[in-house]
């Protein structure tokens, strides 16, 4: 199990107020299904996703990312608890979805990277970017453990 110092904590609640989780969400998503193409096999019910530009326009994207961050806001709430949080999760992209789990990661680290870009160097500090990465790591491991 992982655990958060208060001063991760207080980070990780920090950050999580200052995003629009729309806007970071659809950018998280979209950054993975392009950086990552072969991640789209998962996303075929979307539609178009054939190029940067359709990725980006595609309203399927921007609605997966909101309910992405739904989901992370819960864990947000739960730190103490992300296996018992996302226990129902990690069944459904196992079983039903049949995701590799190293998505999960890359996902994480899109994730880190957007929250970065839209909250610049100032505040995205070496310290910020360690809680956020641990909290996105341990969502992640979570994830995967219907896996193991």
């Amino acid at each position: 199990m992982v655990e958060f110092t208060d001063a991760e904590r207080s980070a990780i609640v920090s950050v999580w107020g200052q995003l629009h989780a729309d806007e970071v969400g659809a950018h998280a998503i979209a950054r993975l299904l392009i950086v990552y193409p072969w991640t789209q096999r998962y996303f075929s019910a979307f539609g178009n996703i054939s190029s940067p530009a359709a990725i980006m326009g595609n309203p399927k994207v921007a609605a997966h990312g909101k309910v992405v961050m739904g989901a992370l806001e819960k864990g947000v709430k739960n730190l103490n608890n992300l296996k018992g949080t996302y226990a129902a999760l990690s069944t459904m992209h196992s079983e039903k979805l049949h995701v590799d789990p190293d998505n999960f990661r890359l996902l994480a680290h899109c994730i880190s990277t957007t929250i970065a870009m839209k909250l610049g160097h100032s505040a995205f500090t070496p310290e910020v970017q360690e809680a956020i990465e641990k909290f996105l790591s341990a969502v992640a491991s979570a994830l995967g453990k219907q896996y193991h």
